[in-house]
């Protein structure tokens, strides 16, 4: 079954500027290892 697509997605995808909340959080993911943090906390 797949997955119906929601407004808020399709509105979403066709935004066009990206903002400086949208750059900063791309630039933390690329920075911050995510994922080795997440096996650090996970129980």
């Amino acid at each position: 079954m797949g997955e119906q697509p929601r407004f808020a997605s399709a509105a979403w995808s066709q935004k066009g500027k990206v903002t400086r909340r949208e750059r900063f959080l791309a630039e933390m993911d690329a920075v911050i290892p995510r994922k080795a943090l997440l096996e650090l906390i996970e129980p």
